[in-house]
C-alpha cells in the first residue's frame, strides 16, 4: 500500500488512527482470500467483531511512503482469534507499527466458538 497525503496530520506523518484502517484492510483482504465473505456471513447472522486493539507505533510513515502490511493469526481460546500484524516500510524494511487485534465471532449477536472458522481459514491453500 502507499500513504496518501490526506492520511497525514499537521506534523506531516500518518495520523495514528489511520493505522487502524491499514490493519483492518489487511484483515479483510486476508479473510476474503481464505474464501470467507463478510457480507454473506452477515446475512446468515454471523459477524466477526473486533474486541480489542493494541497498537505500537515504532516509526512514522510519511506521505508517499510505500509499505507492506503483514498478518499472522492464531486461535486465542474457544471464542477469540488473535491477529498479529506489522507494517514495514518498503525499501529499508523498517518496522513502522505493530498491532495485536482480538476478534470474536457473533452468531445472531451472541459469542460463538471460532473453531469452525479457524478450520476454514487454515484449510484454504492460499493462506
Amino acid at each position: 500500500m502507499q500513504v496518501r497525503d490526506y492520511e497525514c496530520d499537521i506534523q506531516g506523518i500518518v495520523n495514528n488512527a489511520v493505522y487502524q484502517n491499514y490493519f483492518e484492510h489487511t484483515r479483510h483482504e486476508f479473510i476474503k482470500s481464505a474464501g470467507l465473505n463478510f457480507a454473506d456471513l452477515h446475512k446468515k447472522g454471523v459477524d466477526f467483531v473486533v474486541y480489542k486493539v493494541e497498537i505500537d507505533y515504532k516509526l512514522p510513515l510519511k506521505s508517499g511512503d510505500s509499505f507492506i502490511s503483514v498478518l499472522n493469526f492464531e486461535q486465542d481460546g474457544p471464542l477469540k482469534i488473535k491477529f498479529l500484524q506489522e507494517i514495514y516500510r518498503k525499501g529499508d524494511q523498517k518496522l513502522m507499527s505493530k498491532a495485536k487485534v482480538i476478534a470474536v465471532v457473533l452468531i445472531n449477536g451472541r459469542p460463538s466458538a471460532v473453531e469452525p472458522y479457524m478450520k476454514v481459514i487454515n484449510s484454504f491453500p492460499n493462506v
